[in-house]
């Protein structure tokens, strides 16, 4: 078996985080592009998750050795479109909020509106 190094670089803003959304925004950059030149599946879908995990947090800061951590435990995602360029924004609103279990579905669309991903997770909240 060959040998192989990958390397590659991801970078977005969280714009905001209220009770009911959070918002991110990312550019499509060179790092976070397949071998096709468009964005692998595993950059958008990373970009989801921390936007939900954002609106599981309520806006707070993640930080190393926190207490409560909301730990996704399914991420269930729909690949509908695919970019080479522009600006992505994700929006995670709330499908159900406990104490313990929360559901979040976030989609990720262009700047003309497209939705490219749709993400639905499941975090694990610390009691």
């Amino acid at each position: 078996m060959a040998e192989r190094s990958l390397s590659g670089q991801i970078q977005f803003d969280i714009l905001g985080v209220s009770d009911t959304e959070a918002e991110g925004e990312m550019q499509v950059q060179a790092g976070i592009l397949n071998p096709f030149g468009t964005i692998h599946a595993g950059a958008l879908i990373w970009f989801a998750d921390v936007v939900a995990t954002n609106l599981v947090l309520g806006g707070e800061q993640v930080r190393e050795g926190m207490d409560s951590f909301p730990v996704a435990v399914t991420l269930n995602g729909h690949l509908l479109a695919n970019r080479r360029d522009g600006v992505l924004t994700a929006t995670a609103r709330w499908v159900k909020r406990g104490r313990r279990l929360s559901t979040v579905r976030t989609e990720v669309r262009d700047q003309d509106d497209r939705v490219l991903l749709d993400l639905t997770s499941t975090h694990i909240s610390a009691a």
